[in-house]
């Protein structure tokens, strides 16, 4: 079966727990209308005063051994904030503007929200959503990448709260394709690239004379390999990073615009942050900071910062690009700019809600719009797409087991 992006997945189907009837079948595209009930806004989650960071920390790293002095260190990060992490109000915010964006186009779809690893959580949202009468539920998870953590993971929480709710077989629950090349969410950086790029040009710093860093949370190179389906080749870093590449591609050449002054090319590369692990484990590298360090100082006058792999402010961000890289940049001599997030980016919300509809309506695949030659990405995630070998296996939704 050949798929429009140029990759041929597994065409294994089967059983997907969890998922409403259309679904179920596991095909990697679903082009029947689906009626959902309600939508799933799926969070990572943050602490939301100074008691609740150990505690929030430990869920993050729960099973992972990690000592308690390591999860000292990275309370530093969030008690620098007065313990608050604003990922909840973010998703706050962003629940409100899908609400607004819904009514303004007469959708009736109720708006649940839940998190991984704070309240509310992911089972909190499901047992609201049956008492509030809703079977059937398509998710929007705040990641836009392939990846165990960015979308596996979250499958696996969908799978845990539909068990331990004991509503497995009563509430359904869908997810809506990895969006990392949707329109709604790359225009929002074409957006802040091309303002930085002008902001420099008024202080008289050329595109030649900065590079652009493409930021993404790192992640454990064996992580970073198995992302995607996984009998398709997508090189170094798996899907995870060719996605980030392709994506970021893409803004540079939404940069390079009769508007900015001189039609010069601005060089650029993908960089990552925040690693968590052990040093004797792989992580994608290399390291924003290392990056910064390493530019040649005869060349490049200035460093925009774009926060690719985020889809809003929070502690990765706010600390380790904000506070971190803007630091090692001002301690090399480079004038620096960080562009903004999505956040709720009204071409942001309206793409979330259009990735719905495309399930809603039964879009089809040469309908959807999709920015980079890998997508549009799958919905119905393919067999191990997306494994972690160091957890091993768990039941997740929204995909063909394993």
């Amino acid at each position: 079966m050949t798929i429009t992006n140029g990759h041929t997945p597994s065409t294994a189907t089967g059983p997907v727990l969890g998922a409403t009837d259309v679904c179920a079948t596991g095909h990697p595209y679903v082009t029947e209308p689906v009626a959902y009930d309600a939508i799933l806004l799926a969070g990572f989650g943050g602490p939301e005063g100074q008691d609740d960071v150990i505690p929030f920390l430990r869920n993050v790293t729960g099973g992972r051994g990690i000592p308690e002095e390591r999860l000292e260190e990275v309370a530093t990060h969030y008690r620098h904030f007065g313990g608050i992490s604003p990922i909840n109000e973010h998703n706050r915010q962003l629940k409100a503007a899908l609400e607004a964006e819904l009514a303004s186009r007469g959708i009736t779809l109720p708006v649940v929200w839940g998190n991984r690893n704070w309240a509310p959580y992911m089972k909190d949202a499901v047992v609201e959503a049956h008492e509030r009468g809703f079977r059937n539920l398509i998710a929007v998870a705040t990641s836009a990448y392939s990846s165990y953590s960015s979308c596996r993971q979250y499958r696996e929480d969908f799978a845990k709260a539909l068990d331990e709710t004991g509503l497995l077989g009563t509430v359904h629950i869908d997810k809506v394709r990895q969006f990392f090349d949707h329109p709604g969410f790359v225009e929002p950086f074409n957006e802040g690239v091309r303002a930085a790029m002008l902001d420099l040009a008024a202080q008289g710093i050329g595109p030649a004379e900065t590079h652009v860093m493409f930021a993404t949370h790192s992640i454990p190179t064996t992580d970073a390999e198995r992302s995607g389906p996984s009998d398709i080749d997508f090189g170094d870093g798996g899907a995870y990073a060719a996605q980030h590449r392709a994506v970021a591609a893409v803004v540079m050449a939404a940069a390079a615009t009769p508007s900015l002054v001189e039609p010069v090319e601005t060089p650029w590369s993908l960089v990552y942050q925040s690693r968590s692990g052990p040093p004797s484990m792989p992580w994608l590298e290399p390291d924003i900071n290392d990056a910064i360090a390493e530019l040649d100082k005869s060349t490049v006058k200035a460093v925009i910062i774009v926060p690719l792999g985020f889809v809003s402010d929070h502690m990765e961000v706010m600390w380790d690009l904000d506070n971190e890289a803007m630091e090692t940049a001002q301690q090399n001599g480079f004038t620096a700019i960080r562009v903004p997030t999505p956040g709720v980016n009204p071409r942001y919300v309206t793409g979330l809600v259009d990735l719905v509809m495309e399930r809603v309506t039964g879009t089809t695949v040469a309908e959807r719009p999709a920015l980079t030659e890998l997508g549009p990405w799958y919905d119905i995630c393919r067999p191990g797409c997306c494994e972690n070998v160091r957890a091993g296996f768990k039941p997740a939704a929204a995909g063909v087991a394993p």
